[in-house]
């Protein structure tokens, strides 16, 4: 063998690792086998390593030796001849340069290295190499293209850490070249150079693969949690803070490791090795999903475990246990730099107690509540509390549980604690499942450690089965299981199922009793068969036989004279032994095989040789104990013996190795139970036979090419015929493969030329590559000549195969039993890329003429393999050939002269490709029948122009008609309009008099200060202890009035209000309380109250800008004390303002408006109103209604004195007992009133007709399925008609639509109370969805406008929506007095009702209507943001 160096590279290294001289410099090479001799080198190559002085120092001797006149020049290939060297005296030192003589001179002896690494797969082509923080790194280019990376630290520690592909498939060229800043390296390649880093650190994710990769280049940046270069990572030279030692990763330990889900927080003690200072502070975090902080001391961290409403999220809810990752993470870097795993378990889902106690974690199972849970406290008695396996209640199965299908028993099941049912608990029962279908059974429980499932019969469908196992549970309380093996189960058994004969009765299993009933004919139990001591027979009766045995098939049918031949007899009650059957075919004595019998249903027996010459055919004759008529039957098939021969063999000759399948063809062949054939003193194997052959494949001949007989045994009977013989001849050999070449895919013709391979029946071509076996098939021409198709290769990615050709790892032939032949040595066969051809555009069609070219256009055509055969190509234009010019890129073929549409097909090497469809059309003078479709054609198009024209000048007409009928109702609607505005005019007027007139002599309910104060200092509190008067013990007096004495202390008072906001649990409430209460006590002393809010704004004001929220955020929601305290002081401050000046125009105004509205008509469902302030809001059709006038007869007045009071027709019942309410109980507080749920209106007819009216009857209409509140107009109440306020009549209807409304309303109420944004407009009319009992939705006096049965695009009779803006004027213009009296109120200066100056401290108005949702109104006024309630809030 010769070695050839691909490349030497010289660097310095760590020597003293290597054992070598530190001076010296090192040659890494890699060397392969021949390569310069071969085609094709092979790929095995070797990593070895030689030291330049060792090579200087051979060469030195080499010259020295060649000067001393010893050997020849030894370059005879480049001096075409051998000369001898000359000797001269000339002493040959270190920097000799040489002479004339002997000039050049050549060597033959070998410089041996050391060996590193051996490379047997993709071959080394190319060699790098440097020195990096004290390693030799090694780069190495193999001709797959990859670039496998080594280190080198000894001749023994060589390590390949890393294979990068680079260009697949191509080889890396012989020089590679490193980038000038050491971190990359660059590569050549047949038609690339590639640039690829030294090291790829970054794709490392955890310390232990960094460390682990062997790569020394990388090293673990700890608190960055990344794998890089030292030069990468942050202050690396501190301690622990980079680290190339596996050892030294960062170890995390958490104690404890686990925690119930339903526990509180834990406090984790966690231990941490090798990590720097975390000075800077970590955090605990859990997978994601909770973090908590974490406090680090000198020996180990302590955080916090994820309260209990984070758990289920990071638990996910599911399982016993859950593992999460607990993270530290740094806070100087904000990575994770620690990790472990932490358990969240769940008890809870234990269902059962050996489960419970057995699992992992700190479970406790209580037996009397049958849960488990990790608080033993949680049991309900102590006793029933179970730690440990032994304490369970358990079933123990104490042997198999028997059960005869349809008996009535009891079953004892052994248990241990079995718990007693507590009082209201269920008692125990035995639970069968038997074929899908549950069988409860009572079941008593008779002390801790039995139970026993009550009388009862069991069963199952069919008899397929002899025996079913069935699983069963004891439960107690209808669903607490008792723990049991889950393979304990019972047996149910059939005597009669699969035992339909009395052999296979009495040799069913001892275990189920079961016995022959004589007189039934059935296989049952004992207490099942009459007279059962003498009629019922079981296996355990001595010498219990079945009678009446029975023979149903016997083979084989003939056998020879000579015997041995295995008789197979089937049948039953064949007896239960084979020592009890005697048996006798033909005449002849049968030896029963003991191995073979099966019991009462099977025997085989041996036959003895015939004596006789000529026997002839007989029964066979078979005994169970004795020979009596009730214990011996015979066969209905006949035994024949016969002398089996054979004539001829075929074929007649074979290759030496074998595998030749013989036919041999005789008489009688198929007699006997067993054959076997002899070619010579070889067995043939056996494949099958018939009557009149016998198919075998030959072995491989013991001597080689040469005659051999045959020998047949069958049996004890041996044929032999010394006519007939059978030829072994030399193996077949394969001399040349033309083409030595295919694609790919294979299936290419390839012609074979060898020797004797007619003697091949199934010749095939085979081909392995990459471990992937694959083959073709051959057809046998004559005896040196075959054809075969190419068996394709699987490649991973055909894209990548190389032009040049891709060599398989092995490729034979597959020649019966040939060996030799498997894969060939002499040739090299190579796979060329499959050809691929282009389709035909997006559209799949070309369009050509007829007898034009049609150019198919692809790739890889023409392989560039060597000699003159190319592939073989069809064109199939349809069903027709066409003549084909191949080209490396394209196919020429010549088009058929048919024309139409044509599939077009090519076919190659086993692909068929389909480019699309051609089209073929003719240029020819248009034929009869396309003058005659043309003519036919015109002639329907005029025609079709004409009715166009007749349509559209009736359309002409049709549309005038429709402008005609349009400018009228343009004109009609125009003078609506114009009435409309002189309606809304008028009405402008008369409502500015009307409500002038009205408000006169409202009376204000003002509030008293004290409720005033009480309701913004504590609200939702009516009796406050602040307002109680207590008896409190002399001490607790003392206490108070000294604290009272330190709250004015400014100081102190600052401190404690600072104290309670740091605390984690000073809630919300706490805040509003501790801020209502000191200024309860500093109201008498307001300017010190004063200056203490201003330091605490201060304050305020000053964290606000340390956190570094927006200004804007400051006083918008009560998050502090300080701003609690503001909303208090202008609370006091303005009660007299509010009293004396603001109070009278803001009430006014919410009169104002309120009679406004229920001027008109009002929506109960949806709000909307005839006058809003709102356009969105405001009712868009004409609404017919009509003012009455009602004498409401006042409920508390003893005269039955009556009030007179306006209403409207269109009002719902409860909008008009609210109209009522407001007249009879005006100036009284809302809150002092009755409320209008709990009255009854009342219509008095007369002295004795009364009817109460509801806003829902029986009298309702319902459309479809709309049903229409009642309104005034529905029960037609007249004006000046007589009413009364009762208390409201209860009963079941009243209750029924109450509730109905009231849920309804409900439902609006919510969505109308979220439309508050100008933005939505009339998109947020809520939605009418079906009562989910009734299935109708309520209406009022307008429908839902996305209702099909009301749209506004659906003009019909009414005007355009828009037109009813103008009574949002009249409105405003209306209420303009007194929005104008508010304001000039609220802006003037006021002397001494507030200490401030109102210029900067603006009272902004806010008035929160609830009318129309049945709340009582709210009158609100602050100061920028900051609300408080005016005095006159009575609701």
């Amino acid at each position: 063998m010769t070695l050839s160096f691909t490349h030497m590279l010289s660097f310095q290294s760590v020597v003293q690792k290597m054992g070598l001289n530190t001076g010296l410099s090192k040659v890494h090479t890699s060397a392969g086998q021949g390569q310069k001799n071969r085609s094709n080198p092979p790929r095995e190559s070797v990593l070895c390593l030689f030291t330049l002085s060792h090579i200087n120092e051979r060469i030195k001797m080499r010259i020295q030796s060649c000067y001393h006149g010893e050997g020849r020049l030894s370059l005879p290939w480049l001096l075409n001849k051998e000369l001898l060297c000359i000797s001269t005296t000339m002493r040959i030192h270190d920097s000799f340069c040489g002479l004339v003589l002997n000039q050049p001179i050549g060597g033959l002896q070998v410089i041996e290295g050391i060996p590193l690494l051996e490379e047997k797969v993709d071959g080394m082509a190319s060699v790098a190499a440097y020195s990096y923080n004290g390693h030799s790194v090694v780069f190495v280019g193999t001709r797959a293209g990859t670039l496998k990376k080594i280190r080198v630290d000894s001749p023994t520690d060589v390590v390949l850490y890393e294979s990068v592909p680079v260009v697949t498939g191509k080889p890396i060229l012989r020089d590679m070249v490193f980038g000038p800043d050491g971190h990359s390296i660059y590569m050549l390649s047949e038609k690339q150079v590639s640039r690829v880093p030294v090291e790829s650190c970054q794709k490392y994710n955890t310390c232990l693969s960094c460390l682990g990769s062997g790569d020394p280049h990388c090293g673990w940046c700890v608190l960055h949690n990344k794998c890089c270069r030292k030069s990468e990572c942050e202050r690396a030279e501190e301690q622990n803070r980079f680290t190339g030692n596996l050892t030294q990763c960062v170890h995390l330990e958490v104690t404890p490791n686990n925690a119930s889900v339903s526990a509180a927080e834990l406090l984790l003690t966690l231990s941490v090795q090798n990590v720097p200072s975390l000075s800077a502070g970590v955090t605990c975090s859990f997978s994601d999903m909770a973090e908590s902080e974490a406090t680090v001391g000198d020996e180990y961290i302590q955080c916090s475990s994820p309260s209990l409403y984070q758990v289920p999220s990071i638990t996910g809810g599911l399982g016993a246990s859950h593992t999460v990752q607990l993270h530290l993470k740094s806070k100087e870097t904000g990575m994770r730099f620690a990790s472990t795993d932490f358990v969240f378990y769940n008890c809870s889902v234990l269902q059962s107690c050996l489960s419970c106690v057995s699992s992992l974690y700190p479970c406790h199972w209580c037996k009397y509540r049958h849960l488990c849970t990790h608080n033993a406290e949680q049991c309900s008695f102590v006793e029933g509390r179970v730690n440990n396996t032994d304490g369970c209640p358990e079933i123990i199965p104490t042997g198999e549980i028997l059960i005869p299908v349809g008996v009535v028993q009891p079953i004892t099941l052994k248990a241990k604690n079995l718990p007693q049912p507590q009082s209201g608990q269920k008692n125990y029962e035995c639970v069968f499942t038997i074929q899908g279908k549950v069988q409860r059974v009572p079941a008593v429980r008779f002390n801790s450690s039995s139970v026993q499932c009550q009388n009862t019969s069991y069963t199952y469908e069919g008899n397929e089965s002899g025996a079913l196992s069935v699983a069963f549970s004891v439960v107690w309380d209808s669903h607490f299981y008792i723990d049991k093996p889950s393979t304990f189960k019972a047996l149910l058994y059939k005597c009669p199922a699969q035992r339909e004969s009395c052999g296979l009765c009495l040799k069913a299993d001892p275990r189920f009793d079961c016995g022959w009933c004589v007189p039934e004919g059935k296989c049952l139990l004992r207490q099942y068969c009459s007279n059962a001591k003498s009629n019922w027979m079981h296996y355990s009766k001595r010498n219990a036989r079945c009678t009446n045995p029975r023979i149903s098939e016997i083979y084989p049918l003939t056998g020879p004279r000579e015997g041995g031949t295995k008789v197979t007899i089937s049948g039953s009650n064949l007896g239960l032994h084979f020592r009890e059957v005697w048996v006798q075919v033909a005449g002849v004595q049968c030896t029963s095989v003991p191995s073979q019998y099966i019991s009462a249903e099977r025997i085989v027996c041996e036959m003895e040789e015939s004596l006789v010459p000529n026997p002839a055919p007989g029964v066979v004759e078979l005994c169970i104990g004795d020979c009596s008529a009730e214990y011996r039957t015979h066969s209905d098939q006949l035994y024949t013996f016969v002398t089996p021969s054979f004539h001829s063999v075929s074929p007649g000759r074979g290759p030496a190795s074998g595998g030749t399948h013989l036919t041999i063809s005789g008489r009688n062949v198929d007699a006997g139970s067993s054959v076997s054939v002899f070619l010579r003193d070889s067995e043939c194997q056996f494949v099958r036979r018939t009557l009149r052959e016998i198919v075998c494949i030959s072995p491989i001949s013991s001597q080689g090419p040469s005659p051999v007989f045959i020998t047949l045994k069958i049996d004890k009977s041996t044929i032999l015929n010394m006519d007939v013989s059978y030829q072994y001849t030399e193996d077949p050999t394969i001399t040349q493969l033309d083409p030595a070449w295919s694609i790919l895919n294979g299936s290419t013709g390839i012609t074979v030329i060898g020797t004797h391979l007619s003697t091949i029946q199934e010749p095939q071509v085979r081909a392995k590559y990459s471990g992937i076996e694959t083959v073709n098939t051959c057809h046998i021409l004559n005896d040196t000549l075959m054809s075969c198709k190419a068996p394709g290769i699987y490649v991973s990615n055909p894209e990548d195969s190389l032009d040049e050709g891709l060599q398989p790892d092995e490729f034979g032939f597959i020649l019966d039993n040939v060996t030799s032949l498997r894969s060939l040595n002499f040739t090299v066969f190579t796979y060329y890329p499959n050809p691929t051809l282009e389709s035909f555009g997006p559209s799949g069609t070309l369009e050509i003429k007829p007898g034009s070219h049609v150019i198919l256009k692809g790739k890889n055509l023409l392989p560039a393999a060597p000699g003159g055969t190319k592939l073989n190509y069809t064109v199939l234009i349809g069903d027709t050939p066409c003549s084909l010019t191949v080209s490396d890129t394209q196919l020429l073929c010549d088009s058929p002269s048919q024309t139409g549409e044509h599939k077009v097909l090519i076919l190659v090497g086993g692909l068929q490709y389909s480019p699309g469809s051609l089209r073929i059309y003719a240029d020819s003078s248009l034929t009869l029948p396309a003058i005659v479709g043309i003519g036919a054609g015109g002639g329907l198009l005029l025609l079709a122009i004409i009715v166009v024209l007749i349509a559209y000048k009736r359309k002409t007409r049709d549309a005038d008609r429709t402008l005609k009928r349009l400018q009228m109702q343009m004109d009609n609607l125009e003078s609506r309009v114009a009435l409309e505005c002189k309606e809304a005019f008028a009405e402008l007027q008369t409502d500015i008099n009307e409500l002038t007139n009205n408000m006169d002599g409202v009376k204000i309910p003002f509030l008293d200060y004290k409720t005033y104060a009480m309701r913004v200092l504590f609200p939702g509190i009516e009796d406050h202890p602040v307002l109680k008067e207590s008896d409190v013990p002399p001490n607790v007096e003392k206490a108070l009035r000294l604290f009272g004495q330190l709250l004015n202390n400014k100081t102190f008072l600052l401190t404690f209000i600072h104290t309670l906001e740091s605390q984690r649990s000073f809630s919300m409430r706490d805040r509003g309380n501790v801020a209502s209460l000191s200024m309860v006590a500093l109201q008498g002393r307001m300017e010190y109250a004063t200056v203490l809010l201003k330091q605490l704004l201060s304050d305020l004001i000053e964290k606000n800008l340390e956190s570094k929220n927006h200004p804007k955020l400051l006083l918008r929601r009560t998050e502090s004390v300080a701003e609690k305290m503001l909303t208090n002081w202008f609370t006091f401050l303005l009660y007299k303002f509010l009293k004396e000046c603001a109070g009278e125009p803001l009430f006014m105004l919410f009169c104002a408006i309120k009679q406004q509205m229920e001027k008109g008509p009002i929506d109960a469902i949806t709000g909307e109103a005839r006058y809003s302030l709102s356009e969105d809001k405001l009712i868009r059709q004409q609404i017919d209604y009509k003012m009455l006038t009602l004498s409401c007869v006042c409920p508390d007045s003893d005269n039955g004195s009556e009030i007179p009071v306006k209403v409207l027709n269109c009002d719902t019942i409860t909008q008009t007992k609210d109209k009522l309410l407001d007249a009879v109980y005006k100036g009284i507080p809302y809150t002092q009133r009755p409320k209008a749920e709990d009255m009854d209106l009342e219509w008095r007819q007369g002295r004795i007709t009364r009817i109460v009216l509801q806003d829902e009857d029986v009298t309702t209409k319902i459309e479809n399925d709309w049903k229409r509140l009642n309104t005034l107009a529905h029960y037609q109440v007249t004006d000046g008609s007589t009413v009364a306020l009762i208390a409201k009549q209860v009963s079941a209807y009243n209750i029924t639509n109450s509730f109905t409304f009231t849920r309804s309303l409900s439902r609006y109420e919510s969505l109308l109370r979220t439309s508050s944004s100008p933005d939505s407009l009339r998109s947020r009319a809520p939605m009418i969805t079906p009562d989910q009992e009734t299935g109708t939705k309520l209406w009022h006096l307008v429908k839902n406008h996305d209702h099909a049965d009301h749209k506004e695009g659906d003009r019909g009779s009414k005007m355009v929506s828009e037109i009813y803006l103008t009574r949002l004027l009249a409105t405003k213009g209306t209420l303009q007095k007194f929005v104008d009296d508010l304001f000039e109120t609220c802006s003037a200066q006021h002397t001494g009702a507030v200490p401030f100056h109102w210029p900067s401290n603006t009272c902004l108005t806010f008035w929160m209507s609830r009318q129309n949702e049945g709340r009582s109104p709210t009158l609100m006024c602050g100061t920028r943001g900051r609300v408080t309630a005016s005095p006159f809030v009575s609701g």
